[in-house]
C-alpha cells in the first residue's frame, strides 16, 4: 500500500481525456492515477502527452482515494520530499 508523499516509478497503462491510469513499480501490482492537470503536458508544450507504456517519476498525494492520486508534476515532487524531511 502506497502513503502520502511517497514517490515511486510507474508505467502508463491508459490514457482518458481526464487522466492516466498507472501501473505502480514496487509494489504488488498496484495502480494509481494522474489526473490531467498532474502531467508535465499539461503545463509546457514542449513535454509530449501521456502515452500507453510512457515510464514516469511520481509522488503520490492523496493514498486514500481509489486508485490512488499521484503527480508528475517536479513541483509536487519537491513539495513531498520536503514534507518527508528530504529535501
Amino acid at each position: 500500500m502506497v502513503k502520502d508523499h511517497e514517490e515511486f516509478d510507474v508505467v502508463v497503462l491508459g490514457v482518458a481525456t481526464v487522466g492516466s491510469r498507472v501501473r505502480i513499480e514496487g509494489t504488488q501490482g498496484e495502480e494509481g492515477f494522474i489526473d490531467q492537470a498532474k502531467h508535465p503536458s499539461w503545463w509546457s508544450e514542449e513535454a509530449p502527452p501521456p502515452a500507453a507504456g510512457d515510464r514516469l517519476h511520481v509522488v503520490v498525494l492523496d493514498s486514500s482515494r481509489t486508485p490512488p492520486r499521484l503527480s508528475a508534476l517536479e513541483k509536487d515532487i519537491e513539495i513531498g520530499r520536503r514534507l518527508r524531511g528530504d529535501g
